[in-house]
């Protein structure tokens, strides 16, 4: 398995430059979500900045570059796409500040900056991933809709992935599991939600966006939940393996909250082979783009090596 993996890494390496990609569809996220959300200046302003602060702090933008990745994988268009992009990282981003509340993990940092909380107040904070939220959907409504996806298939999927059942049930899951002994299928059930849920909706809307086949989208579900799972092993090993600087996120919060992790369950190495063996899986998911995946494959690649 971990054969393939390089085989395709390889060849991906050799064909496909992922960080002038990243860089681009960066910049053109920047400047969508720039444009989509209210003026920093706009009443109430300190809300608009707050919005702002969390959302323009950085970070990779591997949520909206799934979307993107995956509407070229099915022939589509990034300006087709780029609403949904935008939108699932309002989500992401949302889901960032109010995890990062004292109530919840209780972060100092975020993204190498004071966290949302830190610099406008919890009230503001809790306000700011309110209205993101809210915001995702306003945006994702103005995209156009699809001969096999109408927008009433866009808003479902985007208000399940986010919704009691996925991305808050894991939530839930993760802060009633503090100090408790887990099971695998335990934790593999908060990291299914918490994680992998946004980043295989990811996949899904930017199939969607290229109006994908069903079969299509079958093999986008299936790279995007696999890729969520190692996404989240990976990163319970970054927070026992890397530092606050390295992470731009306080280091070791998990084991001082006493979190169930995949490290803590059942060590390093084996942790480093179910991730592998997840990013394998995902690959082979994308055999039916016939090569045409090169973004995707690039980026659950980097996704599985990253060190922050």
């Amino acid at each position: 398995m971990a054969t393939k993996s390089k085989r395709s890494s390889k060849r991906v390496a050799e064909s496909f430059d992922l960080n002038i990609w990243v860089d681009r569809q960066a910049r053109a996220v920047n400047q969508a979500l720039d444009k989509s959300l209210p003026k920093a200046k706009a009443k109430p302003a300190t809300m608009h900045e707050a919005m702002r602060y969390s959302l323009f702090a950085g970070g990779k933008r591997m949520r909206p570059a799934l979307v993107l990745a995956a509407a070229e994988a099915c022939g589509g268009e990034w300006d087709s796409a780029m609403p949904l992009a935008c939108a699932v990282e309002c989500i992401h981003t949302y889901s960032l500040i109010h995890d990062d509340l004292p109530a919840m993990d209780n972060d100092d940092f975020r993204r190498g900056k004071p966290t949302n909380h830190k610099v406008f107040g919890e009230g503001i904070a809790v306000l700011a991933g309110d209205a993101l939220l809210t915001q995702a959907f306003e945006i994702a409504a103005q995209c156009r809709s699809w001969p096999r996806y109408s927008h009433r298939d866009i808003v479902l999927e985007i208000a399940k992935a986010s919704g009691s059942l996925q991305l808050i049930a894991g939530q839930v899951a993760d802060l009633e599991g503090e100090g408790k002994s887990l099971s695998v299928p335990q934790l593999r059930y908060i990291h299914e939600r918490k994680t992998s849920a946004l980043l295989c909706c990811s996949t899904r809307l930017g199939g969607m966006s290229a109006n994908c086949t069903p079969r299509q989208l079958e093999a986008l579900t299936e790279f995007g939940y696999n890729v969520g799972l190692a996404f989240q092993v990976i990163d319970d090993i970054l927070d026992v393996t890397a530092t606050t600087e390295e992470l731009g996120k306080t280091a070791g919060k998990d084991l001082t909250a006493q979190k169930a992790t995949y490290p803590a369950i059942v060590g390093l190495p084996k942790s480093r082979k179910i991730a592998q063996q997840l990013t394998d899986t995902a690959f082979a998911a994308l055999k039916v783009f016939r090569g045409k995946a090169e973004a995707l494959e690039a980026l659950a690649d980097y996704l599985l090596k990253r060190k922050n």
